[in-house]
């Protein structure tokens, strides 16, 4: 199973915000032996919107998607979601008790009656109606629930609330997916290398070792090593040691000239 990542929000797009998810959730599935498979982004649009999430779903991976599950009319996400499933938006029951109990919450800090017939009040529900046949995602922050279909699941945009939900997710619902995709990398400084000339014993590598996939980072203007390829091997262990040792060899017999050693 792939991991997913769908980011929605015309204002990651435009930069007025900077996308805080994608780096978040890097940490969080390498923190269970995780990987993350794939990213999108996809701005306020529903036209655009619906075609990334019915992909999503028909992946089979498992995708979480931040942003646009509010209530306002530039959040079009929940809609999106039951359009690509062919399926109605409905008030989850479980929803609206939790969106009623931060309501009553709210009425309480301020010292007034909770009046759930008020039309803001009203309108706060809009925030429980999914895509029918959703699970709850609980939000520790302020209790107003994402939800779950499938493997795809939908969180909010805001980071405070959208990352502890992701993790519970992970925690609950796929912990024995962790450990599953842990890999190791394995790379050495190549000074003045030439891709085109490494490129063939990279595919050699590729075709000793299966499951191991070779990396070529060129750069050339480092401040400390100038000119160089970083090359490399990543997957799992004990795989990658052994094709990192060829790789060595391979590069010391045509006499390239070896730099730093890096493992993570």
């Amino acid at each position: 199973m792939d991991i997913g990542l769908v980011i929605v929000g015309d204002e990651i797009l435009s930069g007025k915000r900077q996308d805080k998810h994608l780096p978040k959730v890097i940490e969080l599935l390498a923190a269970r032996g995780l990987a993350l498979a794939w990213a999108r982004y996809v701005g306020d649009r529903r036209d655009r919107i619906t075609p990334v999430l019915r992909e999503a779903f028909s992946s089979g991976d498992l995708v979480f998607c931040c942003g646009g599950i509010g209530a306002t009319p530039d959040d079009h996400t929940r809609q999106c979601a039951a359009e690509a499933l062919g399926v109605p938006l409905v008030l989850h029951p479980q929803a609206r008790a939790l969106i009623e109990e931060r309501m009553r919450d709210v009425a309480a800090e301020q010292g007034a009656p909770f009046e759930p017939d008020r039309p803001d009040n009203v309108q706060r529900l809009q925030m429980g109606h999914f895509p029918e046949g959703a699970q709850i995602v609980p939000n520790p922050f302020n209790k107003v629930p994402g939800f779950s279909i499938g493997h795809v699941s939908f969180v909010p945009g805001f980071p405070v609330m959208a990352h502890p939900m992701i993790q519970w997710v992970l925690d609950e619902r796929y912990r024995p997916l962790h450990g599953t995709q842990a890999v190791t990398e394995h790379s050495v400084i190549v000074h003045r290398g030439v891709e085109s000339v490494l490129t063939p014993l990279m595919e050699e590598v590729e075709r000793r070792f299966p499951g191991v996939r070779v990396f070529s980072l060129p750069s050339v203007d480092h401040p400390v090593h100038g000119r160089h390829i970083e090359l490399g091997v990543k997957g799992r262990a004990p795989a990658v040691d052994v094709a990192f040792d060829f790789l060595q060899q391979q590069l010391r017999s045509a006499g390239a000239e070896l730099g730093t050693v890096m493992v993570r």
